[in-house]
């Protein structure tokens, strides 16, 4: 894949509290109070100048009441005073100390993210920005291998030594969902989600009322084509339906004088020598009406007809079972037309970097609508993690409209093209990309189907175009369309059931 593929507040936590816990302080000394009849000021007022004290006779004190002594109940008045004071001045710092605590950041925290396809180098820099804003947050990213990644991220999850922010693909949910995370509305609400981003990525990423992931791309199937052999056979326009498309095809298509393929006009038909072969045959199905669930039908057969036909007829067929496999086929200039993933461009020019190429939508039905199959990655948060929310803050940050675009132009400086974005606001600015413009168009028309080649799951999606390649075979061996995919079905309908689909 490629290369082989919120704004947080500063220094909070996710166990803020929303208002400070006051603490009541005891006061060690017991408050003296002076006789409620009397009180310093009164006193003052009545005192006598020491003349008229000398020669006064003495007042009457009652045997039974000591004399008040009026200086010592004055300096208690400023003692207990003092004494308030201190214990309100202790107060005001246990306030501030148990507040501060609720309201900065002092616990360190490392996020563990597991990536695929994407070089250090590409996210490390956006990592760095998020890390000087957030002191006590290390994100530890890397890139692991696509084989038998499904397996390890839930079997290490499960056993506490998973990531706590993992990349998916979007039709991995039903397989994952024992470790998956909801995104919560705290950080990013349905609203806004749907508000943000496409509506393919609302339908696959929704497990009961909670988004389970924050996708930073969106692609699918395109059609590549050879526009140097285009010119060379007249042909001035790209198809935009499959008539001109399997009319090109014909005038591309070249032969020996024995009937042998020089050139292909575009390679369909087969399953061992073409890459994507179930994606296009997925939609082929689906611009057909079918449903993967119900290949038993008329329908679907009537789609697998139709991609056969392509490789069927050895004096009209566009391709055949002794061509190279098709990717390989194209570099080499030997096949006019392909459709792949956008992903899969990188890899043809890196191979071929002189080879002049067109990318448009794939062809759509005569009168129907457009249509193509989604194909892209998601990233998610752990349920395991204990650190769910810094995790879904980070992942939020990166979908934000400037730092997706610096996370584009960071994957533009190591190859072709970046990842198309995820965020419907970004359109405008790809809409003209030669590459990456194409998937952008059909973004609004994208479908999921659990048929994609290459996510290297070992489940839901290799298990399946396992049936579907063998259907495909079954046929050029003489089953009929309809046979081939009942058995299909069965074993189908085997694994939606392991998985929970209905």
């Amino acid at each position: 894949m490629f290369d082989d593929k919120i704004n947080p507040s500063e220094n909070q936590t996710e166990n803020q509290p929303t208002s400070p816990v006051f603490e009541t302080v005891p006061v060690d000394q017991q408050v003296s109070q002076p006789p409620s009849d009397l009180n310093p000021e009164e006193i003052a007022a009545d005192v006598s100048s020491p003349e008229e004290v000398t020669s006064a006779p003495p007042p009457d004190i009652p045997f039974d009441e000591p004399p008040t002594v009026y200086h010592e109940n004055k300096g208690k008045f400023f003692i207990i005073a003092g004494t308030i004071v201190f214990f309100v001045l202790i107060l005001f710092f246990l306030i501030k100390i148990l507040f501060k605590k609720g309201t900065s950041v002092s616990q360190a925290i490392t996020l563990k993210y597991w990536g695929l396809w994407e070089d250090k180098e590409v996210i490390e820099p956006l990592i760095a920005q998020y890390q000087s804003k957030n002191k006590n947050i290390t994100i530890e990213y890397e890139k692991k291998s696509p084989q038998e990644y499904r397996e390890r991220l839930i079997a290490r999850s499960q056993n506490g030594q998973g990531p706590d922010i993992f990349r998916f693909h979007n039709t991995w949910v039903p397989q994952i969902k024992e470790v998956i995370a909801a995104l919560p509305s705290t950080i990013m609400t349905n609203e806004e989600f749907e508000k943000t981003f496409y509506p393919i990525h609302q339908k696959d990423l929704k497990i009961d009322n909670n988004y389970v992931g924050i996708p930073l791309t969106i692609d699918g199937l395109v059609l590549v084509y050879n526009d140097n052999l285009f010119k060379k056979a007249g042909i001035t326009s790209a198809p935009t339906n499959w008539n001109e498309a399997i009319d090109y095809a014909s005038r591309l298509s070249v032969k020996d004088k024995n009937g042998n393929l020089i050139t292909s006009g575009i390679a369909i038909g087969t399953a061992s020598n073409i890459e994507h072969f179930s994606d296009i045959f997925g939609l082929f199905l689906l611009q057909n009406g079918g449903d993967l669930k119900k290949l038993d039908q008329e329908v679907a057969a009537g789609a697998l007809e139709s991609y056969r036909k392509f490789a069927e007829d050895p004096k009209s067929s566009f391709w055949d079972a002794t061509m190279p496999n098709s990717i390989t086929a194209f570099i080499q200039e030997k096949l006019v037309m392909t459709i792949v993933p956008s992903w899969e461009i990188i890899n043809i020019k890196t191979a071929n970097p002189d080879i002049k190429i067109k990318v448009i939508p794939v062809p759509a039905v005569p009168g129907g609508k457009p249509l193509s199959i989604a194909s892209y990655w998601v990233e998610g948060v752990s349920r395991y993690s204990k650190n769910q929310m810094e995790a879904w803050k980070f992942i939020k940050y990166l979908a934000e409209k400037d730092n997706m675009t610096k996370l584009y132009e960071n994957q533009a400086k190591v190859r072709l093209f970046g990842e198309p974005y995820s965020r419907v606001d970004l359109a405008s600015t790809l809409a003209q990309n030669e590459y990456a413009g194409p998937v952008i168009q059909q973004a609004k028309y994208f479908v999921s189907i659990p048929i994609i080649s290459r996510t290297y799951d070992n489940g839901l999606n290799d298990e399946i175009v396992r049936y579907i390649e063998n259907a495909i075979n079954a046929t050029i061996q003489g089953t009929s369309y309809s046979e081939a995919l009942k058995t299909a079905q069965q074993g189908i309908s085997q694994i939606f059931t392991r998985y929970k689909i209905e």
